[in-house]
């Protein structure tokens, strides 16, 4: 695997890592995006993605899709959280565009492809993804901000008083806003526990003290959502 980093920021600033296995078209794309001013990344290696995410946290991520399990990238990134994704696609997979967006992308890019459609797409792309971005030190989703330095959280511009378990509870799932997480993943990456010692009605109790701080009607709650039979997500 080859991982560069391109760049200084530029005006735009924004993030956006490109992997792709060609070294020609990766150089056509990684140019082309540091031009506009992307604080570009790229890595040559579309089946560990994941693998940079929470390392490099992009804005966005421009990935190719591999000619063996070619929706695999995309369902790794998915795995990682709501980043912004955009599929490059190519004629003789054995997948299509529609099969990538309902994979998990946000957007796809047909090859050949026309530069400045592809930069038109990112800046769409970046401009409706939510304001979050998975590892940052602030997660502000509008009304609510959870602040992870100060481990503080603000509904409509009042801070909400939360006991220490609820915060980490709550910054977890909004890090990966819209998975769903059963509780007895709640119960190990919260609590460093599991069902054996802790049972899973340690997290239902505890959801619902959380629903009561922050959501507006705990009992139609906005924030924090049952998927039944399952567990639990954060909807941004």
């Amino acid at each position: 695997m080859r991982i560069v980093a391109r760049g200084d920021g530029g005006d735009v600033g924004k993030r956006v890592l490109v992997v792709e296995e060609d070294p020609s078209v990766r150089r056509v794309l990684c140019t082309r995006l540091e031009r506009e001013g992307f604080d570009v990344r790229q890595m040559d290696n579309p089946r560990r993605v994941d693998e940079l995410i929470v390392e490099l946290r992009p804005d966005l991520v421009l990935v190719n899709l591999p000619e063996e399990m070619p929706l695999t990238p995309i369902e790794r990134i998915r795995e990682c959280g709501d980043v912004p994704t955009i599929a490059l696609v190519r004629d003789g997979l054995e997948v299509d565009h529609v099969d990538a967006l309902e994979a998990g992308a946000d957007d796809y890019v047909t090859k050949p492809f026309s530069p400045r459609e592809l930069v038109a797409k990112v800046r769409v792309a970046l401009r409706h993804a939510p304001a979050a971005r998975i590892g940052a030190d602030r997660l502000d989703f509008g009304e609510l901000v959870i602040d992870r330095r100060s481990r503080e959280v603000v509904k409509a511009g009042d801070v909400v008083a939360m006991p220490a378990r609820e915060f980490d509870l709550l910054l977890f799932l909004a890090s990966s806003p819209r998975q769903v997480f059963t509780r007895a993943q709640l119960l190990e990456h919260v609590w460093a526990s599991s069902d054996a010692w802790l049972g899973v009605a340690t997290v239902t109790e505890h959801i619902r003290r959380l629903r009561k701080r922050i959501e507006d009607d705990p009992r139609k709650p906005r924030w924090v959502v049952t998927v039944w039979s399952v567990g639990y997500r954060f909807e941004p």
